[in-house]
């Protein structure tokens, strides 16, 4: 034995294995959250399961489970994207644990990619939920898988990076008030239950340009209609994904 064997060792991890543990118990955090699964994963699957079997809206020629179930999608991705991760973020602020985690081992940008990477595994675990349900629906999709990724993708960076900029400048009651409202505003005009051609012409045009829209629409078109690649879709979606994230990196407060 030699002279050593018990001599402290004291030193960081290394920072993948503190991102994929911060990771885990983001996630843990998130799933045990009464409120945050009823948003991200109960309200979608409710409105999936009712609008699909309740004749309330025209959603046009064909199944209603067809134009629905992209719509649902993108705001499982909103709801966990934005809304969640908004009002655990802010919370976490008010309450010092980012201030705390900020002066620990862990990099600020491994603890943001720790959260991004939860609300990705939240995220495949809606999308799985949501699509067999749609399948026992009769959904009967069509199109570009790698479309549907991207498009997923692009969202999740979107709506993280509005939902970062919302919860690191705003007070956590505040944040809360607002990424409700705003998940309601979106919910009724983003596309996702409402056809868009329900509304007037300049309304529409304004509406198309919002990211719950641009998600809802393109995915809409690859998976009822079978478009190869929505450009325009993905373009606004790269807009907001560089405003949002440029905006949240800037103006951020950790305390």
């Amino acid at each position: 034995m030699s002279a050593g064997t018990y001599t402290p060792n004291p030193g960081a991890a290394p920072v993948g294995r503190m991102i994929g543990a911060q990771a885990a118990l983001e996630t843990r955090m998130l799933l045990r959250n009464g409120e945050q699964l009823l948003l991200t994963v109960v309200i979608p699957a409710l409105l999936l399961v009712l609008f699909s079997g309740v004749d309330i809206i025209d959603t046009g020629a064909g199944k209603s489970v067809d134009f629905l179930t992209p719509g649902v999608l993108a705001l499982a991705v909103m709801s966990t994207a934005f809304t969640g991760q908004a009002i655990a973020t802010g919370f976490d602020r008010r309450y010092g644990v980012l201030k705390r985690l900020g002066a620990s081992p862990l990099p600020r940008w491994a603890l943001m990619t720790a959260k991004t990477l939860s609300v990705l595994v939240t995220e495949v675990l809606q999308v799985v939920l949501l699509t067999v349900i749609a399948f026992a629906l009769g959904w009967s999709p069509h199109g570009n898988p790698f479309a549907v990724l991207l498009l997923l993708v692009l969202g999740t960076a979107a709506f993280s990076g509005l939902g970062l900029l919302m919860a690191g400048t705003l007070k956590a009651e505040a944040t809360l008030a607002a990424a409700n409202l705003v998940f309601l505003l979106l919910l009724v005009g983003g596309g996702v239950i409402v056809p868009m051609d329900k509304f007037p012409d300049g309304v529409r045009t304004a509406l198309g340009l919002l990211p719950i829209s641009a998600l809802s629409d393109g995915l809409r078109d690859v998976l009822q209609h079978g478009a190869s690649m929505p450009w325009g879709d993905l373009g606004i979606l790269a807009v907001w994904t560089v405003l949002g994230l440029g905006a949240a990196a800037k103006f951020f407060r950790w305390e």
